[in-house]
Order: structure tokens, then sequence, then C-alpha cells
């Protein structure tokens, strides 16, 4: 099987899981998690797959076909298509720490991970490994996994703090059930706590290197999805779900047009009404947009990583430009639909409006903010250090 014939498979088994998600859509937005049907759904298409090692019988996909299969998964809901990412990218954070880590995670090839970036932890180094307390919020996709890869700021005795990654089992945390919000809401994601946990060597990851795409572990002739800065494809991942939120949206206002009119005018078909081609030409022009800028930075990755060229740091940039820009357009289009959808649309069975929340939400990520990353991608462009080491 080539690579084209495998992408073109994946990306078949997620789009015929979508009526799945839809199904369950409104009931993990009430429930705030997955219903189990989902994430059994996912799992059957292999989606959990994606980013594990071939070695541990994984697809080991390339940036290319992430997108395209959690764009799909977008189509169907965005909590579901936001957790299938955040596992791809802390999968593939696993396959950077020691052999022996790797073999305790993936000795189930459809195992679930979840992650956090953000340090918000302390690790003090004893003998054999750290101990860990802190927590850590934003925790999507907690719920359903058998592990985390928690970001923590190590403090030896002899030199300054460093981040590093920590693989944790899920059963080794408490966790808190504070995921109540607006958007994203089946995501789960909770906050997570560390008190006093010791966790082995093997299992602490220096973020470091991980981040400026030199990692320890992978080196040689490590497969070429391994070779590559940590936010460049943390990037292409995370935009994906935008892209399938502005088609999901696109997708539910066609099928409640038949039949609509437009009231206190006299349109008897709000399909026949200028206003109404306006808008749908825009929203489409605006989707494509979206899903270039997250197809772009794919396209850049798998062919930089497939020779192995270094990254300059406008790339770098240019990776989280594409990500706010994926993001951004998607939103301008979701909004445009949600507008035309009129005032019955604000029902919760209809479900463009829980497309609205989720974009809405998407965009408000401290790495998916448009506006922060135009500035990066900016600064650059005028010369001036990034002001983050998350590029």
């Amino acid at each position: 099987m080539n690579a084209n014939t495998r992408t073109d498979d994946l990306v078949e088994r997620a789009a015929e899981i979508v009526p799945v998600l839809r199904k369950h859509a409104a009931w993990g937005e009430e429930n705030r998690r997955l219903h189990d049907e989902v994430v059994a759904a996912m799992a059957d298409a292999d989606v959990l797959r994606l980013r594990v090692p071939a070695r541990f019988g994984g697809h080991e996909a390339d940036m290319r076909t992430v997108v395209a299969v959690l764009s799909e998964l977008g189509r169907g809901d965005g909590s579901a298509a936001w957790v299938a990412a955040v596992w791809a990218i802390s999968t593939w954070m696993v396959g950077m720490f020691p052999e022996q880590a790797q073999e305790e995670v993936f000795a189930d090839p459809d195992v679930r991970v979840a992650g956090i970036l953000s340090p918000s932890a302390t690790a003090v180094p004893v003998d054999g490994g750290v101990v860990v307390d802190g927590r850590w919020g934003f925790n999507s996709g907690a719920l359903h996994s058998r592990w985390n890869t928690n970001a923590a700021l190590l403090t030896p005795p002899d030199g300054p703090p460093q981040p590093v990654s920590l693989l944790i089992p899920l059963a080794d945390l408490e966790v808190v059930d504070d995921w109540r919000t607006s958007g994203l809401c089946a995501s789960g994601s909770v906050t997570t706590v560390a008190k006093g946990l010791f966790v082995p060597q093997h299992r602490v990851l220096a973020m470091g290197p991980v981040i400026a795409g030199v990692h320890e572990n992978q080196l040689g002739d490590a497969p070429s999805v391994y070779r590559t800065p940590f936010m460049p494809m943390a990037c292409a991942t995370i935009g994906a779900p935008a892209v399938g939120l502005a088609r999901a949206a696109e997708e539910a206002f066609f099928e409640r047009l038949p039949g609509r009119k437009i009231t206190y005018t006299s349109y008897a078909s709000q399909a026949e009404a200028p206003v109404t081609h306006l808008t749908v030409a825009r929203a489409r022009m605006l989707a494509d947009e979206s899903a270039f800028h997250a197809e772009r930075v794919a396209a850049v990755l798998d062919e930089k990583s497939g020779r192995g060229d270094e990254w300059t740091v406008e790339e770098r940039a240019r990776a989280r430009l594409d990500l706010g820009s994926a993001v951004l357009r998607a939103k301008e289009s979701v909004e445009l639909l949600s507008t035309a959808a009129g005032g019955s649309s604000v029902y919760t069975d209809v479900p463009v409006h829980r497309v609205v929340r989720d974009i809405q939400t998407i965009g408000l990520h401290a790495i998916l903010h448009p506006d922060t990353n135009f500035e990066l991608y900016g600064r650059v462009l005028c010369g001036l250090e990034p002001h983050t080491p998350y590029v």
C-alpha cells in the first residue's frame, strides 16, 4: 500500500464515522465528555493509531494524512476532532521518550494519551526520577485517556529550571471535574493534579530539544515524522479541527435551506435571495482559505522532515501564522452562516450554533489565537526575535 492509498483509506474511514459523531454531539455537549460510542468509533476507524510508531502497530502517518483525517472528524463534532488532535500530538510526543517508556505506552496500539504543554507544575530530582507537584488545566481527552504527557519545570539543585515533559498514568493523577464551558463542551478538558508523585527517569523528557527539533531519542534512521520541531507539528495538527468545523457549518446550513423563507420579506425561498448567494459564496471562500493554511503547513512539514532540512525562524513562525489564519478564516466562515441561519437556529437541536461555540472556543486558545500568531510572524518579518520559545 503506497502513502496515497493509505491516506485515502484513513480519510474515508474518518468520513464514515461522521454520522456517529453527529448523532452523539448533543449528548456530549450536555454531559461534558465524549460518548463512549464516539471513542469506540474513532478506535475502529484507526484514528487513534495515526501517530503511533509503525513498529508498535501504528500508521506513523504523515501530516497531510493527519490534517485530512482530523478535518473529517471536525465535520462530525468539534469536540471529538479536538480530542483526537490532542491525542495525535501527545502520541507523537511519546515517540520522543526512551524506548522503555514507549514500550510501556504502546503495548496497546490504540492507547489514548492526553497532554499539556504549559509547565504548570514542578519536578524535583530524586534518586531514579523526579517528584512532581502541580496541576494542569484544560487537559482535553483526559477522561478517556490512560496516559498523560504533562509539562513541568525541573528544578535541579545546581542549575536554572528547565521545562520537561512527564509521562504519567492517568490513574496516578487526581481528576478535578471543572470543565463547564460554552464551547468544546464534550472535550472533557478537566484539570489533573499531582501531589508528591514519583515519576521514574525513563518517563522524564527534556522539552528544549523537542521544541528545537533535535530529538535525542530519534536520531539517525528515525522515521521522518519524528524529525521535525514540535511547534510546527502541533500547529498543523491542532488547526485541522477548525477546517472541519467550517465545513460542518456549511453542511448544516444547506441541510436546513430547502423550504426556508426569510421572515418579514417577500422571499418565500431563502435559496432565491441574492443575500443568501453572497453569504454562501463568501463562506465557502473563507472555508477554502482555512483549508489552504492548514494544508500548507502540513505539506511543508512532510517535505522538510522527509529531506531532513533544518527550519529557519521565519518558517517556524509561519507555521504559527498558518495556524492563526486557519482558525480565523474558519471562524469568519462559520459566523457568516450562523447569521444567515436565522432566529430559529438558536434552538439547541440545530447544530450550527454548537459549531459557532466550538470555533469561538478554539480561537481563544493561547496557541491558536490569530492575533498572537500574527504578531509573532510580524515580529520576525521586522527583524526582531520571537517573544516566545514556542516557535
